[in-house]
């Protein structure tokens, strides 16, 4: 079996593409996050707050647009690629036109004056996130877009992005989302109140608590018939668990294990589970990286430890 090639974002030292034991550095020193697949084979990552790149299916990377605003997260949808911000705006990039434009509709959210930032003051510091769009996603037939707003619930659109309508109660702390490859009606959100289940395309949410070890809920991925969600005590823990929920309506939510650890060390953050196929990555915040070859149920650790990760992708 050839080993899947991972790739792994970090906050400040650049990319790095992970095989086996061995890995390549592919972005040297720069912040890189935002890592998404560009529907053409390749990935998209967004580097130095304001560069949007992509990574041609043979590993070499370009700019596809820049921007003055610092962008967030992105997604590729058909032929376009929507991007958001870290002051909480929505672009959209035509491939056609190279671009990035502001969508307009997003900034008419009902609610939106009601967002707030979701950093804290710790020792006299302000700590934690602007207020931005965290993550995006897009359900499987591309009907339905999501934006997860920190801290502004998360609006979706089911008009290409042309206008945006808020789901969930903004105070659920959401800080990603993520939509099942293959069923479009199905949505889960890692938030601070738990795991979020969307079973109607995003229009209505139910979240679940129970068999977590605490509710705070930062990274969700869907893996085969199960919904993967990491949890800690709160975002300066010093450790966290990653669990597992069927994604029928029947289940509990419980400890993934085969050989992953009952403790990561800190949380396994936002875009730091990736899937593909049955193929599963993570990275916890201490930069250990974890590989799944059966969905989940049995788990590696990498010799590899990687300095403060943003995101990971699965190539």
């Amino acid at each position: 079996m050839t080993n899947p090639t991972i790739l792994v974002a970090t906050w400040a030292e650049g990319l790095f593409a992970v095989s086996g034991d061995g890995n390549t550095r592919e972005i040297a020193n720069r912040p890189v996050r935002g890592l998404a697949p560009d529907g053409l084979g390749g990935a998209l990552a967004i580097v130095d707050g304001h560069s949007l790149r992509r990574r041609g299916p043979g590993g070499a990377w370009a700019t596809v647009a820049t921007s003055e605003i610092e962008l967030s997260c992105c997604m590729a949808v058909g032929d376009a690629v929507y991007v958001g911000t870290d002051d909480a705006r929505m672009l959209r990039l035509s491939r056609e036109e190279g671009a990035l434009d502001p969508i307009d509709g997003f900034d008419n959210v009902a609610g939106r004056e009601t967002w707030f930032a979701g950093s804290a003051i710790v020792n006299g510091q302000r700590l934690g996130p602007p207020l931005g769009v965290r993550s995006v996603a897009a359900n499987s037939n591309g009907s339905v877009l999501f934006a997860n707003v920190h801290v502004g619930g998360i609006p979706r659109s089911t008009d290409g992005g042309k206008t945006w309508q808020p789901t969930i109660d903004i105070h659920s702390d959401v800080h990603e989302v993520r939509a099942h490859p293959a069923d479009p009606d199905m949505v889960a959100a890692a938030s601070d109140r738990g795991l979020c289940i969307s079973r109607d395309a995003g229009a209505t949410w139910a979240i679940e608590k129970e068999g977590l070890h605490a509710p705070h809920c930062y990274a969700v991925a869907f893996s085969g018939g199960d919904i993967l969600v990491s949890a800690s005590t709160g975002p300066f823990a010093a450790e966290g668990r990653v669990y597992r929920r069927p994604t029928g309506p029947d289940g509990s939510i419980t400890a993934v294990e085969g050989g992953l650890p009952a403790w990561t060390n800190g949380k396994t953050d936002t875009a730091c589970i990736a899937t593909k196929g049955s193929t599963v990555a993570l990275v916890d915040s201490a930069g250990t990286l974890y590989l799944s070859t059966d969905f989940g149920r049995a788990w590696s650790r990498s010799r590899i430890t990687l300095p403060h990760p943003s995101s990971v992708l699965i190539c």
